[in-house]
Formats: C-alpha cells, sequence, structure tokens
C-alpha cells in the first residue's frame, strides 16, 4: 500500500515540474511579445493589402487604370466592370447554382469515398492493404493524362455536357487519400479498433461510430482543399461543356473576359470611330478583379465553417494508448 501511495506522489512531482517547466517556456517578455504582434501584424497586411487592391481596381474605371495603372487612389470610380456582368444575370445566377451543386455534392463524394478507402488500407489485418496503398501510390506518379481521359469520359463513359462529368472527375485524390490513411494511423490508437472487435463491432460499425467522430479535422481539412479545387476548376467546364444551363462559374466569366479580350483586338471593329469608343468603354482590368472578387467571396465565407474544426482537431492528438 505504501508503494502505491510513494509512486502516486512522484507521479504528481512529475506532472508539476512538467507544468512548471512549460509555464516558464510559456512565459514571454513585453518585447517578445511585441515583436511577435509585429510579425502578425506584417503578415496581416500582406494578406489584406493586396485584397484591398483587387477591390480598389474592380470600382475604377478603364480610363483611370490605363492613365494611372493599378492605384489605391484612382481618378475616377466606375461600376462598368459589375455592370457588364449582371448584364448575364440569368446565366450568372444559373452557373452560380451549378457550381455550388457540383461543389457541395462533389465534395460530399470525393469524402465518402476517400475515407472509407483511407479507413481499408489502414487495417493490417486486410491482406490486400498493401498492393491497394502501392497501386494508389503509383497513381500520383503516372497517368493516362488529357487525352485517354476525355476519350474515356467522352466516348465510353458518355458523361461529357452533363452534371456528372463534375461529381465524377477527379472523385478520389491519391493525395488526399494518403493525407487521411496517415491521420487515422497516427491520431486513433490501434487498441481502440481492436476493443470495438472485441466487443463485437462489425467494420461499418468502427468506422462511423468510431473513426468518424475522431476524424473530423482530418476530414475538414481534406475537405476544405476539395472545395477550393472544384471551386477554381474552369477547364472541365471548358473542355466538357456545351450547354449552357451547366457552364460553371469560373468558365463562364473566362468567357466573358475572352470575349472582351477578342472585341478589343479586333482591328475591324476599332477601326471605325464608333468601334473606338465601344472600346474604351468596355471593362479590361477592372473586368478581371471583379470576377475575381466574384469567385473568392464564397470560399472566404466557407472556410470560417471549416476553421473551427481545425481547432477542435488539436485536441485529439492527446488520446494516449
Amino acid at each position: 500500500m505504501s508503494a502505491i501511495i510513494e509512486e502516486s506522489i512522484q507521479k504528481t512531482q512529475r506532472r508539476d515540474g512538467n507544468e512548471s517547466y512549460v509555464n516558464k517556456l510559456m512565459l514571454l517578455s513585453r518585447g517578445w511579445n511585441a515583436f511577435f504582434m509585429a510579425l502578425l501584424l506584417i503578415g496581416m497586411l500582406v494578406v489584406a493589402i493586396p485584397m484591398l487592391l483587387v477591390i480598389i481596381v474592380s470600382f475604377s474605371s478603364e480610363q483611370s487604370i490605363t492613365y494611372t495603372g493599378f492605384s489605391f487612389f484612382p481618378t475616377e470610380f466606375s461600376l462598368k466592370a459589375y455592370e457588364y456582368v449582371f448584364k448575364w444575370g440569368d446565366q450568372l445566377v444559373q452557373s452560380y447554382l451549378v457550381t455550388i451543386f457540383y461543389t457541395v455534392a462533389g465534395t460530399v463524394f470525393s469524402l465518402a469515398l476517400m475515407s472509407t478507402f483511407a479507413y481499408v488500407i489502414t487495417q493490417r489485418q486486410f491482406a490486400f492493404h498493401r498492393p491497394l496503398t502501392w497501386f494508389l501510390f503509383f497513381t500520383m506518379l503516372f497517368s493516362g493524362g488529357l487525352v485517354p481521359s476525355y476519350i474515356l469520359n467522352s466516348r465510353y463513359l458518355h458523361i461529357n455536357n452533363t452534371v456528372y462529368i463534375f461529381l465524377l472527375n477527379n472523385l478520389v485524390n491519391a493525395y488526399y487519400v494518403i493525407i487521411l490513411r496517415t491521420f487515422i494511423r497516427t491520431t486513433i490508437p490501434e487498441s481502440l479498433f481492436e476493443s470495438a472487435r472485441i466487443d463485437g463491432a462489425g467494420h461499418f460499425t468502427i468506422f462511423v461510430k468510431i473513426v468518424l467522430p475522431l476524424f473530423k479535422a482530418g476530414l475538414a481539412t481534406v475537405g476544405l482543399f476539395n472545395v477550393v479545387n472544384r471551386w477554381n476548376d474552369w477547364f472541365t467546364g471548358m473542355l466538357y461543356i456545351e450547354n449552357a444551363k451547366l457552364v460553371p462559374l469560373q468558365t463562364m466569366l473566362i468567357r466573358l473576359q475572352n470575349n472582351i479580350d477578342f472585341l478589343k483586338q479586333n482591328a475591324a471593329i476599332a477601326g471605325t470611330p464608333d468601334g473606338i469608343a465601344i472600346l474604351r468603354t468596355l471593362p479590361g482590368e477592372s473586368m478581371r478583379m471583379s470576377c475575381t472578387l466574384l469567385i473568392i467571396l464564397p470560399v472566404l465565407f466557407a472556410y470560417p465553417f471549416f476553421q473551427r474544426y481545425f481547432i477542435s482537431g488539436l485536441t485529439i492528438g492527446s488520446i494516449k494508448e
């Protein structure tokens, strides 16, 4: 009995010693606090100043940009760029809805498939977990390329010019699966799986009731990457989509910008006085900045939703066997 009491006292002393050591490390002088605050302020300005410039240029007139360049103090403000974009009001709303749908649905399907795949290859008792892992890694090094992918999607699967091209294309990303696999192995103890199997739980029960609750930080990380990639994907729509009702937002804005560039470079139009007047009023750089804002604002609003899972995931690693 005395040995148990002595051991508990020693553990308490070691714990108190560690806590005091940690507290000493956490104590910083005012000078160091000011230094780190200055670093954070510089980092904030590096991000905020270009964003502010994009907003100002998007509201600047094309003549002001031509004369003064990109400036925080333009000589003339204008809404021409936004007026030109919102002239395509119905198409803009339709493209926004299409992009939101396939971004959300594609991310959900991708996370469901990649998380279950990652769970399978983490199970060491599964006979094919190594071959599947090497097969997954092989696809990161070698791919068929654009032409075979286009032939497969259009000629054999017949998903070109349909919404399935956004959902099925890039459904599994090998790099993201490896991230999820590493997250499961380093965060969730193997003893939890063994205890669940002893209690009679199957793999589906283990995945739903054990893995997913401890897996939110990893899913949020990969989910944010997936959302950003799908939201910024314009090439898929440019390559496969002809139906105007299925054109995503990025593809639509790029086509608008290409139309403006074509008009400005067309010498036949510019050769007439009316054509010159039209070209002077067409937004160019301000159009690019307004399109940038229309694209990045939804992602900026989506980021705080994932941020809370990043913060909660910091304490998951405290689970010990």
